[in-house]
């Protein structure tokens, strides 16, 4: 009895303490911020997943900087929804809605060859759509699909683009990857987990995935006046979590730990409009200043290995 009585004093005062500094915590947990006062006018920027989350607050933020914001969106009434809901807050706002699909090459494909058609140019790609610990699924093509849609549908986006982005230069890629790429490694032997699945492993491996695209790709692009670089944009409340319960459980107990959206969302728009990152390429930032890659997503080895493995699932040559 004696030690119930402790244990639930115990929780007493700890959740007394979470009330008396829940605002120091969370100015804490919001991180970083972009103070860049940049402007977009005449710029274009296309956003992935942009219908919610930091996706959504990305769009916001760089509509009211001048831009036009094209959301590439995979459910269009949402991202219709969420374009209404950022006129509102920004009546000027220059956003607009497009069906893309990352787990359908061919909706991928239809969806560049529509934008190639009728956009000129492409200033800032954010390559920010994701899934994350979903059971064992697979894209259209047969692809796992945490790695098909965070890391192949991306890596086939940005193949389809960087015409445009070279031509549209200075430009600027940003991709969202995650601190779980500490976590991942890449399992050439396996890499669709057709062997064996655990989500969890999954999901960082796609986002170490994203690590060594984004240097890869700066790499290839040195001199080229695009610059690409990773973002790891903290623990974020939204719907992300959504297939893991024991994660949605421990967001939910530890909410004020975690940064809102817009919070979330500060690194991926810094990256994409800081003045000092013009010529910034190959890195890794959160909370707006460069951050520690894990070794294994700073390996050229592996990097050129995934590069060229990734291609061959999509059946693509970059030649540029």
């Amino acid at each position: 009895m004696m030690v119930l009585v402790l244990i639930v004093a115990g929780l007493g005062v700890v959740a007394l303490l979470m009330v008396l500094f829940a605002p120091h915590i969370r100015k804490y947990s919001a991180g970083g911020a972009c103070t860049s006062m940049a402007r977009l006018d005449g710029k274009t920027v296309l956003i992935t997943g942009a219908n919610t989350g930091i996706g959504k607050e990305t769009a916001l933020d760089l509509a009211i900087r001048g831009a036009r914001v094209i959301m590439a969106c995979r459910d269009v009434e949402k991202g219709e929804e969420a374009a209404a809901s950022i006129r509102r807050i920004y009546c000027k706002a220059n956003v607009e809605v497009r069906e893309l699909d990352l787990a359908d090459t061919s909706s991928i494909r239809a969806f560049a060859q529509r934008f190639l058609r009728e956009v000129n140019h492409l200033h800032i790609l954010i390559n920010n759509a994701g899934v994350m610990m979903c059971p064992y699924m697979k894209t259209n093509d047969g692809f796992e699909m945490q790695l098909g849609v965070n890391h192949l549908g991306h890596f086939l986006l940005t193949y389809l683009l960087i015409g445009l982005l070279k031509r549209s230069a200075p430009a600027r890629i940003v991709v969202v990857s995650s601190l779980a790429h500490n976590f991942g490694w890449i399992r050439f032997h396996d890499l669709l987990s057709q062997g064996s699945y655990n989500s969890g492993l999954a999901y960082c491996q796609s986002k170490l995935a994203n690590v060594l695209f984004a240097r890869e790709l700066a790499r290839r692009l040195k001199g080229s006046s695009v610059t690409v670089n990773s973002v790891h944009p903290g623990s974020v409340r939204s719907e992300l979590v959504r297939h893991s319960t024991i994660m949605s459980l421990l967001f939910s107990l530890f909410s004020l730990f975690l940064k809102s959206p817009r919070e979330g969302a500060q690194t991926s728009i810094y990256c994409a409009v800081a003045e000092e990152l013009h010529s910034l390429t190959g890195k890794h930032f959160s909370d707006c200043a460069p951050a520690f890659v894990a070794p294994q997503g700073r390996n050229e080895e592996t990097a050129r290995k995934l590069w060229d493995a990734s291609s061959e699932l999509l059946g693509i040559v970059w030649d540029h």
